[in-house]
């Protein structure tokens, strides 16, 4: 609201959660320079690509041992194989961690 009424008439109300200053969708680069840039640089974390949250995101959704097919849905991929291909970097530890998993069942057998 505090930014519909510092625009003004230039406001463009069509409805959207996130907006520019004037009310429209936010450009990709605006998003990047004027917030996401800033944020990271005041939390003293380096660089990344807005792009970069969604592969972290996958990542560590698989290694708190998310199931594979349940990220694939929320990456919107069209096949498992794909979200298991591009995130085979983390599936040696989940082969570890079932291991161990197993280890501990049957030792409390």
């Amino acid at each position: 609201m505090e930014e519909q009424l510092q625009a003004g008439a230039a406001w463009q109300d069509i409805d959207l959660v996130f907006t520019s200053r004037l009310g429209g969708p936010i450009e990709k680069q605006n998003l990047s320079r004027r917030s996401f840039q800033p944020l990271l640089a005041a939390a003293g974390l380096p660089k990344i690509r807005f792009h970069d949250l969604r592969h972290s995101a996958a990542t560590l959704l698989l290694t708190q041992g998310i199931h594979p097919k349940i990220v694939q849905e929320r990456l919107g991929h069209a096949n498992i194989s794909v979200t298991v291909d591009i995130y085979s970097h983390v599936l040696p530890t989940l082969q570890q961690d079932a291991a161990d998993r197993l280890d501990r069942f049957f030792a409390a057998v």
